[in-house]
């Protein structure tokens, strides 16, 4: 496709309706067998915009593959669209994540800018999240961290420091709260065990009976 000119494929039917579909990036039409080439091609100009529209998509997931995101344990559909604006934006609207960008970032690799627009996403939400489930953590342990820093941790999702400062990942907040919290718990109990010692494991189930379903989700991870 080159300047908005579509190139298609037709396949002539019995049918008496005209379907048209985007394939693999490539736009088949399936036409009755007494459609004319004019017929077909004033059709494929009625849905242009449409067809361009879905050929954007599968452009953009073909350089970005995750089509689905985590937050809170839910299931997103990621969406990325194209328009007349300055800045690329990033909206939640129910279970989708709508990502638009400028038009004139159609023909760029957009991987990089998406991904910061999925993690400042992940650190806003981290944000508003972290801090509650930290102040709950605080009240149930009577333990409380020198300091807590949400960033990257290079692959982990958090840890303790030796000076008593707890990281979290912003992409915790794939997991569900369940979870979250299970890590956080798993952080303050390092505040009196450095190690994962027998002592460490009793204060983990004392305050999360049910810690060991959280730990056998997090087992590919490290924290």
């Amino acid at each position: 496709m080159r300047n908005n000119v579509i190139t298609y494929t037709v396949n002539k039917t019995v049918n008496t309706d005209l379907y048209i579909s985007v394939q693999n990036g490539e736009v088949v039409v399936k036409a009755p067998w007494y459609f004319s080439n004019n017929q077909i091609q004033q059709v494929v100009e009625q849905k242009k915009n449409w067809i361009l529209q879905k050929l954007a998509e599968y452009e953009i997931s073909s350089k970005y593959p995750c089509s689905h995101l985590q937050i809170l344990g839910r299931t997103y559909e990621v969406q990325v669209n194209y328009k007349i604006i300055k800045m690329p934006t990033l909206d939640i609207e129910g279970r989708n994540i709508k990502i638009t960008l400028p038009i004139k970032y159609k023909k760029l690799e957009n991987k990089e800018t998406i991904q910061a627009l999925i993690q400042k996403m992940y650190q806003m939400i981290a944000e508003k999240e972290i801090e509650t489930i930290m102040e709950k953590t605080r009240v149930m342990t009577g333990l409380a961290p020198e300091d807590y820093q949400i960033q990257e941790l290079n692959g982990k999702l958090a840890t303790c420091l030796e000076h008593k400062t707890i990281l979290v990942n912003p992409s915790i907040v794939a997991y569900s709260k369940e979870t979250i919290e299970y890590i956080i718990l798993h952080e303050f109990c390092h505040l009196t065990y450095k190690n994962h010692s027998k002592g460490f494991k009793t204060m983990l189930e004392k305050y999360m009976p049910d810690y060991r379903y959280h730990e056998k989700i997090l087992e590919k991870e490290q924290y």
